[in-house]
């Protein structure tokens, strides 16, 4: 009789627990909506939890975590409503005759009004977080997107490059590159099995792609920002500010026709080559056949044209170097006042660099070295030390020519050796390994 008469009251409290499993998994669904409200009102002035806001990175992580508990919270608990729901009836059927207004406490409400209280609010929640990690993962990559546009460090530039497919370091990838029993490749096999499973891997490698993507177009625009705008800058100070004031100025104090003697010795080499050749056409009657008088009339005539010519060239090259001065102050100031494109040029630039093959690093650092410091660069270098020195208007001193082709070469080839041995054979041992035979 004993035994007879609890079971009844066992099975009346399991099915008392069992019914009551809708207005319950609404009730915590509710109240986790209501933390969520209270962390926006408490931390956000009533607006939607973002990463914009005044908060340290430290600070926004404790409260996403929150969120995101929340968060998940609802999600189970309106699982476990709906499925429950259909098949077992709820205390408080919604039946209303009318509308309930929103700015009524949920204190002063009874009955009907209540459940569809609740379930407004929770609808109001998961319509402004509708993702289980506790924000919108649209909102993350436009964020993103944004701020990378605006330069800020939304890119992660100072950290090392990954491929698009990667996603942040994990816990098994510190491991991996600690001191590990098991290979690093199993542990990173690990990692790439993880990632495959997870479900949230997909919107991970959009969002990386969006990423890498934009940090890719602004390091393309960054670098024709620095072709063109030092390039415009010495062309349009050249033809529009300087060249007037140096023609003025010269006219003005009568300057010399030649910069340095070497102007004057090619001006002079020149003059004799004409009167050679012109001498010598008139001999074998290939000109008509003139008096020592106008041979010398036809040489005068050549000579003021040649002088005019080296009395441009000349103002030519003073132009230059103010014109140059102004490219190269354009250009630095595109350097200090961008330092953001210039983190992100770097971490680009870093990312193709390390993401090439070993043979490629080989053959690009063979390259640099043979052109820079090989055995036939020292033409290379005269030849654009001459260049230099005439668009400059500088005589083009041999001895100087001579002493930087026979130190700076090999300074350059000593920094070349100590980055190979100091960092390329620690980060790519690989590629130096490869490297050695190709030299040979």
């Amino acid at each position: 009789m004993t035994n007879s008469s609890q079971r009844p009251g066992l099975f009346g409290k399991i099915r008392q627990w069992f019914v009551k499993t809708p207005d319950r998994a609404l009730d915590q669904a509710y109240e986790a909506a209501l933390k969520i409200r209270q962390l926006e009102d408490a931390y956000f002035e009533g607006n939607i939890i973002s990463p914009n806001n005044g908060y340290s990175p430290s600070a926004y992580q404790l409260i996403v975590k929150d969120l995101k508990k929340s968060l998940s919270v609802i999600h189970r608990r309106m699982a476990e409503f709906r499925a429950s729901n259909n098949t077992l009836p709820t205390a408080d059927a919604p039946q209303l005759s009318e509308p309930l207004p929103d700015d009524v406490p949920i204190d002063q409400i009874n009955g009907p009004a209540i459940f569809l209280r609740k379930l407004q609010v929770i609808d109001d929640v998961l319509s402004r977080y509708p993702h289980k990690s506790g924000l919108s993962r649209k909102q993350n990559t436009q964020s993103e997107v944004r701020s990378t546009n605006n330069a800020t460090s939304a890119l992660s530039i100072n950290q090392p490059p990954q491929s698009l497919s990667s996603t942040e370091e994990g816990p098994n990838q510190a491991l991996s590159r600690s001191g590990s029993v098991l290979p690093r490749s199993i542990l990173r096999t690990v990692d790439r099995i993880k990632q495959d499973l997870d479900p949230d891997a997909e919107v991970d490698i959009v969002r990386n792609f969006r990423n890498s993507k934009t940090q890719t177009t602004i390091a393309i625009t960054f670098v024709l920002q620095l072709i063109i705008v030092p390039l415009l800058a010495q062309y349009l100070s050249k033809n529009f500010i300087v060249s007037p004031i140096v023609e003025y100025t010269r006219e003005a104090t009568q300057a010399e026709v030649f910069l340095n003697v070497e102007m004057e010795e090619d001006a002079l080499h020149e003059l004799q080559q004409y009167e050679e050749r012109f001498r010598f056409e008139v001999l074998i009657g290939k000109a008509p056949d003139l008096t020592e008088a106008e041979i010398e009339d036809r040489v005068r005539q050549k000579a003021f044209q040649i002088e005019e010519d080296y009395r441009e060239r000349s103002a030519d090259a003073v132009e230059n170097v103010f014109a140059d001065m102004i490219a190269v102050l354009a250009f630095s100031l595109l350097l200090t006042s961008r330092r953001a494109q210039v983190a992100t040029l770097k971490s680009f630039i870093d990312e193709i660099v390390y993401g090439l093959s070993d043979s490629a690093k080989a053959f690009i650092i063979i390259l640099l070295t043979d052109t820079f410091v090989g055995f036939h660069s020292p033409h290379g270098w005269e030849v654009l030390l001459e260049g230099v020195a005439d668009h400059l208007g500088l005589p083009a001193n041999r001895n100087f020519i001579f002493l930087f082709i026979a130190t700076f070469p090999v300074i350059l080839d000593t920094v070349f050796k100590y980055w190979i041995f100091r960092y390329l054979n620690r980060i790519s041992p690989s590629a130096v390994a490869t490297y050695k035979p190709m030299k040979e």
